[in-house]
């Protein structure tokens, strides 16, 4: 019987080992495929060729070719996470705009490069995201990823205690303007009055504060001295490092749909607390692939400027087995789900449901933070 496990341990491996050196030899035949035809005009028939496949390996890899694109994008995000110098202490939110601007530039195309080459320097989703799901998706992250620029921001000598979340809303829709804009223009324009404008939005005052009016409305947390085990393997993916879900502080479940509640939590949580926002989807091949597209991207440039510890309180973490959801007793976790808990000591001390749970989680027990300006 010990040779018969073993045995089976091994065609195991083997199996793994091969579906790795598939799922390879896809990206790469994909991602030439995507550079010489660009997403609308690549095909699955091409690539499974180029790839000495079949059609149907191809898919028992990836649904589709919208799963494919997002997977060769999120290749090269992960491959180039180190790269790059990180830059010099900023001084200001000025300075630091400015420097984040040169590394996002450092994506656009020059003039006279395929098309397809552009479309993945600027990881583009221009014909991509065409669906209500994916789009509502977007629109969330976008949300999430106007407050890690904003938090990065007030944490700059001179940066808080405003909030900077509009500002940094100005900055994201600036740059993705500028990649549609080199999409359909290469070389129009001068990146560098891109840097300087980006360095003068520091100083327009957008009177910029967080009282969103529906908190009053919140539900309170339920009191709980619930154990419970979470899981273990997680990733941040604004650092890289492993989560421990049994820290103090509040976690956050939520879907794609209700990412713009992170920053009830975040706001409202006390200085010392962990806010670990869990990320579940219906969709873990194309959802779950943007999201952690889209985080990686902006995290792999703030590293490149800010310092570290910039989100000491804040950690994303894509959780595309809903295995959080699980140890918290959810029986489904879908793009709209909304669940927090209070964690102390190990133990489940407060949790909420439905929407304002990540904020009633984070004024659980210690009455409301109210607003801060911030």
């Amino acid at each position: 019987m010990l040779r018969t496990g073993i045995g089976d341990t091994m065609a195991r491996l083997t199996r793994v080992q091969q579906q790795e050196r598939t799922r390879v030899s896809v990206l790469a035949a994909a991602r030439e495929e995507f550079t010489r035809h660009g997403y609308t005009e690549a095909r699955i028939d091409r690539i499974a060729e180029r790839a000495e496949l079949t059609r149907g390996a191809v898919y028992s890899n990836f649904p589709g070719k919208r799963a494919l694109y997002l997977a060769v994008l999120l290749d090269l995000v992960e491959r180039g996470a180190g790269g790059g110098s990180p830059a010099a202490a900023v001084r200001s939110p000025a300075e630091a705009l400015g420097a984040l601007a040169r590394v996002w530039l450092e994506r656009l195309p020059l003039t006279g490069d395929a098309p397809g080459v552009g479309h993945l320097q600027l990881r583009s989703l221009t014909g991509v995201v065409d669906d209500e799901p994916a789009r509502t998706a977007l629109t969330n992250l976008a949300r999430l990823e106007a407050l890690l620029l904003a938090l990065a921001l007030e944490s700059v000598p001179g940066g808080g205690p405003t909030r900077q979340v509009r500002l940094a809303e100005l900055v994201l829709t600036l740059f993705d303007g500028s990649g549609h804009l080199a999409e359909t223009a290469p070389g129009f324009g001068d990146p560098f009055d891109l840097a300087r404008a980006c360095e003068h939005l520091a100083g327009i005052d957008l009177e910029d504060t967080w009282d969103p009016p529906h908190l009053p409305y919140v539900r309170p947390a339920d009191t709980s001295r619930d154990t419970w085990g979470p899981p273990g393997g997680l990733l941040d993916q604004l650092t890289g490092e492993p989560v421990d879900l049994d820290l103090d502080g509040v976690v956050a479940v939520l879907g794609t749909a209700r990412l713009g509640a992170v920053e009830d939590a975040v706001r409202a949580a006390r200085p010392a607390d962990q806010v670990t926002v869990v990320v579940v989807t219906g969709d873990p091949a194309e959802i779950g692939r943007l999201v952690r597209l889209r985080i990686g991207d902006l995290a792999g440039c703030l590293r490149r400027v800010f310092a570290p510890g910039s989100w000491a309180g804040l950690r994303v973490v894509v959780d595309d087995r809903a295995l959080t959801a699980s140890a918290l007793g959810l029986t489904t976790a879908d793009d709209g789900t909304e669940t927090a808990v209070r964690v102390r000591d190990g133990v489940l001390v407060a949790r909420a449901d439905g929407r304002g749970a990540p904020y009633a989680a984070a004024v659980a027990g210690a009455g409301a933070a109210g607003s801060d300006g911030r």
